[in-house]
């Protein structure tokens, strides 16, 4: 398959990404819609592409990890796990209900292809380092790579700085993490929050490898991964410039939509609006 064609394919798969986020959000009624429409490119990039990875097999001994620090995002990660055979598609519409296996959080036991629980923010970083530490130190395996995604504003706590330390010291070249770099957090926007200024240099301060990217370009994510890969003696980062709330213009750019979701007529019009742009494309 030629490179157009890979990238037509997977920017098919980030739009049925977002499509069953915003479906099981209005369902859930509760949620965060933002970051995981922005992250969608990302996650489609990863699972249909990037990873090495089984979901016929989830606890193959070979696979990649992918670890979701930023957990609130979690009705993306889900989708990507349904659409890639993890679980049921129809599963989705049972976000956040009692008794469900997707909850606001994802918690590493309760579906397949899970690697970690995540509670609260800024603990995926140390979660990957440590496994990133085992295959290469331990348990060497040349082969696994261990990727983890953070929001921005998660860059706010201080463990990720610990952590990031931590890879460095120790060489975790196999160690990839991604930001997702779109400007909101719940209560507003991070520069306004705490800002975290000039991002890539506060990266390569701590020793990390840093690329950054246009993160909703599918093209442009392959190749930072792939650039990410060839790096062999430090940890390597991609700040993601995503917009929030992507796909959706009544959501983009704005923060309020971080812990907000839309309402069932919402939903409909701009799955309606996803649609006719992929029509509109093919």
């Amino acid at each position: 398959m030629g490179r157009d064609a890979i990238i037509s394919e997977l920017e098919g798969r980030a739009n049925d990404i977002r499509i069953s986020i915003l479906e099981m959000l209005a369902e859930a009624g509760s949620g965060h819609s933002a970051g995981p429409l922005g992250m969608a490119e990302i996650l489609a990039a990863l699972y249909f592409r990037v990873l090495r990875h089984d979901p016929s097999n989830p606890d193959w001994d070979k696979r990649d990890y992918f670890f979701l620090s930023n957990g609130h995002t979690a009705p993306v990660l889900y989708a990507a796990l349904a659409h890639a055979g993890y679980f049921p598609v129809e599963e989705l519409k049972t976000l956040r209900k009692l008794g469900s296996r997707l909850q606001g959080h994802p918690e590493r036991t309760a579906l397949p292809g899970l690697e970690n629980t995540s509670g609260p923010l800024g603990s995926g970083l140390s979660q990957a380092a440590g496994v990133a530490y085992v295959h290469q130190h331990i348990d060497p395996d040349p082969q696994r790579y261990v990727y983890v995604a953070m929001g921005d504003g998660e860059l706010n706590e201080g463990n990720i700085w610990e952590a990031a330390m931590f890879a460095s010291h120790y060489e975790l070249g196999k160690l990839i993490g991604i930001v997702d770099r779109n400007y909101i957090q719940i209560d507003g926007f991070t520069e306004d929050v705490l800002g975290l200024d000039d991002l890539a240099a506060k990266w390569r301060s701590f020793g990390w490898h840093v690329l950054e990217v246009d993160g909703n370009d599918i093209s442009a994510l392959l190749s930072a991964l792939s650039m990410a890969k060839a790096v062999v003696h430090k940890p390597s980062v991609v700040i993601a410039h995503t917009i929030p709330g992507k796909g959706v213009p009544e959501f983009e750019f704005d923060y309020r939509w971080h812990g907000k979701v839309p309402s069932a007529e919402q939903a409909r019009a701009s799955i309606e609006l996803l649609t006719a742009q992929v029509g509109n494309r093919s």
